[in-house]
Parts: structure tokens; sequence; C-alpha cells
């Protein structure tokens, strides 16, 4: 009875330990809430990001549109056009859009876009507490004959057990803002992984128009070299037939044989460079080697005499790679506050609490409760000049970020004017092509006629059946060159940008 009586709490202890308590949370909840107003009003150190200063040209150099009036909308430029809209060909169409459905590379640059997000998410805890949470239950048996026994003579006990659980909490407060800049630059990286994911997409685009062109070059010069071939047998038959009944000379007939084997040699080779190049697209669009279906000949792709081009500062917000590039810049721009907080005192702060007993029905009761918290700061004193070295690194690093921008900037400008100039000059030189073709086929007409009319010797005919040759086949990669400059001018342009 008397051990039934002291185990009664006391009223007046039981108030004094209440109150007690309550004192503690009301002096814990300050401490945090003090703590919570030290972080909203706590600085984030370092420099923020401001683009730097790049000047742009008014136009650009070899420009082909005409000036463009002040009441005109000066951002009208190729680049702004959707693929589908610049290459009409319904064939080269379904091909592009097959290959950005199926090509490896850019399936490759979406997984690694998909990284970045999750990095930025890892990146991004450091800011949060983390609490973990756990329970536990252990029970132990011992033989009597080790225990003994009790006073009274009866067995001691031999069966112990015990259980709780528990939860703990840690945080490091961002006060001087390094997580915070840490996540900057996370988002920063992810940024530019997905404008990564936009140059690999443009330079698919680019690769298979490309490559469509040129097998639509070969296929035309493989066209060309069998109609070569037939006429050329023609032509020897002729001589054949001249020499046969005294009006020819049997070096004719040698003449003709050669020009013969130098066409039909071709056709190999032709037909080597046709099976590489499918295979090529077959790859690009992500499946086995296989045909290639046609579409337009490469002589009826279409031209725009005239190409907007929009004016130059558009080039920082249409090229992909110079986006890139300023994200790369702002990643390092925010290292620099990572690398500047380190210089200040870090402030953690470390909780545990629980409840444990012996009985399970009683782990859940307030009076086997126990808890534990503690702050700590750390400041670095003696390091033999690494936080320092760190800083000045990351200074570095981001004045050579700076210097990457702006040569991404120059490098595009640049890019416009070559293709500007590539493409007016490869359509000249086009047209020159054709004229040669047109004379060089009347040339080799009228020396077939003279020949076979006894006027002139085999020579002329040698003559002009290889210049007309050589002619159509470079009219054909002409063609094809065209064709690849407006493809190149339209992604230095930033084509499919939106």
């Amino acid at each position: 009875m008397l051990k039934y009586v002291d185990s009664i709490p006391n009223p007046k202890d039981s108030a004094d330990h209440i109150d007690k308590h309550a004192i503690a949370r009301k002096v814990t909840h300050a401490v945090v809430a003090g703590l919570l107003a030290l972080m909203v009003v706590g600085c984030t150190v370092g420099p923020n990001y401001k683009r730097p200063v790049a000047s742009t040209p008014q136009d650009f150099r070899g420009a082909l549109a005409p000036e463009i009036p002040s009441s005109a909308q000066p951002e009208s430029s190729l680049g702004d056009q959707q693929w589908s809209a610049v290459f009409r060909d319904p064939v080269l169409q379904r091909l592009v859009k097959e290959a950005l459905q199926n090509n490896l590379d850019l399936r490759i640059a979406a997984q690694r876009v998909l990284e970045a997000q999750a990095q930025l998410g890892i990146t991004r805890s450091q800011q949060l507490p983390s609490v973990n949470a756990g329970d536990s239950y252990s029970a132990l048996q011992i033989p009597s004959s080790l225990v003994g026994n009790k006073s009274d003579g009866t067995p001691g006990a031999s069966f112990f057990n015990g259980g709780g659980f528990s939860a703990s909490a840690a945080w490091n407060l961002d006060f001087w803002g390094m997580y915070r800049r840490q996540t900057e630059a996370a988002r920063a990286e992810l940024l530019s992984g997905q404008w990564a994911q936009r140059t690999t997409r443009v330079t698919l685009v680019q690769e298979i128009a490309q490559a469509y062109f040129q097998l639509r070059s070969l296929d035309s010069q493989l066209e060309i070299t069998k109609n070569t071939i037939k006429a050329r047998r023609d032509s020897l038959q002729l001589t054949q037939f001249l020499e046969k009944y005294g009006a020819g000379s049997l070096a004719d007939t040698r003449q003709a044989e050669e020009l013969l084997h130098t066409a039909q040699a071709n056709l190999p080779e032709l037909r080597r460079q046709i099976a590489t190049q499918e295979n090529a697209i077959s790859i690009l669009l992500g499946h086995d080697p296989e045909d290639i279906d046609r579409g337009f000949n490469v002589a009826d792709q279409p031209h725009p005499q005239e190409v907007p081009t929009g004016i130059p500062s558009q080039l920082l917000e249409r090229r992909p790679d110079v986006q890139r590039a300023e994200a790369m810049l702002i990643a390092a721009n925010a290292r620099i506050g990572v690398a500047k907080a380190q210089f200040f005192p870090q402030i953690s702060l470390t909780s545990l609490g629980g409840s444990a007993s012996n009985q399970l029905q009683a782990i859940f009761s307030g009076q086997n409760a126990y808890w534990y918290a503690a702050g700590s700061l750390s400041e670095p004193i003696f390091d033999g000049g690494r936080i320092r070295s760190n800083y000045r690194l990351s200074q570095v690093q981001q004045q050579e970020m700076v210097l990457e921008y702006k040569k991404s900037i120059l490098n595009a400008l640049k890019d416009v004017s070559n293709s500007l100039v590539a493409y007016k000059e490869t359509r000249e030189r086009r047209e020159e092509q054709s004229a040669l073709v047109v004379s060089a086929a009347d040339a080799a007409r009228l020396a077939r006629l003279s020949y076979s009319g006894g006027n002139t010797s085999y020579l002329e005919v040698l003559t002009t059946e290889t210049n007309l040759y050589d002619a159509q086949l470079q009219l054909a990669q002409g063609q094809e060159q065209e064709a690849d400059s407006l493809v190149q001018l339209y992604v230095v342009l930033g084509g499919g940008w939106k």
C-alpha cells in the first residue's frame, strides 16, 4: 500500500512539471521563429546575374533580302519558319518527322535533360531540413541458472523486452544563400541541357535534309551516267559502221570505246555512294539500313530568291548554341556565390525525440518520451588558402564563360554571313552551270553531225562528249550545293527556334 501511495504523483509537482514543459516549448518556438526570420532576411552573397553587353551590327553582311522599311516587322526571318515550310518535298518531310521520333542521339539528349532535372531536385533538397523516423523492438531470454534466485528463493527473471520509436531532424540553415546559389547553378545547367537538346534537334533536321539532297544528287548523276552510256553506245555503233565501210578508222572506234568505258566505270562508284547514303539516312531515322523513298528531283527543290534574315540581335534569342553559352555563364556566375558563402559561418540545427519502454503498451505514454535539440556554428579559421583559391577559381571560370558567350555571338554572326554568301554564290554557280550544259549539249550534237558527215575527226566528238558529261555531273552537284546552302542558312538563323 505504501508503494502504491508513493507512486501517485503530487498534484502540485505535476503542475510544476507541466509549467516547465510549457515554458520550454515556448522558448523552443521562439528560437525556431527567430531562426526562420533570420533565414528570410538572410543575404545571398555573390553577384546577381546580368547579361553581358554584346554589340551586334544593324544588318547581316551579305543579306539577300531588300532593306526592311521602318514600318515593317524587323523580326521577320527565315528562322521563324518551321522546317516543314522550308523543305516542301513531302518525302523529306516524312523522313524528318520519323527522325525526330526515333533518332537515338535526340533520345539521348532528352535523357540528359531528365538527368539534369533530377540533379536539380537533389541540389534543391539541401535548402530543406531532413527528417528521419524509425522504431525498434528487442527481446532477450537468459537461462535462470545464470540469473540465480531472488531473495525469497524464487527463480530470477529470465526474459527482458523493450521497444520504442524515434524521430530526428537536421537542418543546415542557408543564411548566406550557398544552397540557393547551388540551386540557381543547377537550374541553369538544366536550361543548358535543354538548349543542347534543341541544338541536337536542329542538327538532326540539317543532317537529314543535306543527306537527302546528296542522295537525290547521286540519283541524278546515276541517271545522267546511264543516259550517257546509252548515247555513247550509239556513237560506238556509228564509228564501227563507218570503219566497216571505210569511212572511219580503228582509232575512231577505240576512242568511242574509251568514252563508253569511262562512263560505265562510274556506275559502280555511284551505286556504292547511293547505298552508303541510304545507310546513313537509315541510321539517322533510328532503324536498320534499308532503301529510302524518293521525292522531288534535286533540280526541283524550291529555292527562294530573297531570304529574310531579321536583325542580328535576334540571334541572341534564336540560336540554341548562344542560349546554351549564356546558361553556362549563369551557372558559373551562381557558383561565385557558392564559393563566397564558404567564408562565412555555417549554422546547423539537429534534434532527436522519441519514446522507449520495456512494455509495448507504454511506448506511447508521455512519461516515456525523450527529446534532444542542439545547434552548432562553425567558422573556418585556417584551411591553407583552399576557400580563397576556390573563390578565385569561380571568378576566373565566370570570366571564361563571359568570353565563351561573346565568342558564340561572333560565331553566330560569322555563320549567318558565310551562309548568305554561300547561298547567293551557289545559286549563281548553278545558273551558270545550267547554261554551260545547254551549250555543251549543243556542241556535242554539232560535233556528232559533223563527224557523221565526214567533215571532222572523232577527236572533236570525244572532246565535246567528255565536256558534256562533266558539265552534267557538275550541274547535279551544283544543285545539291544550292539546296545544302539553303539548309545551312536556315539552321544558322536559328531555324525552328519557336
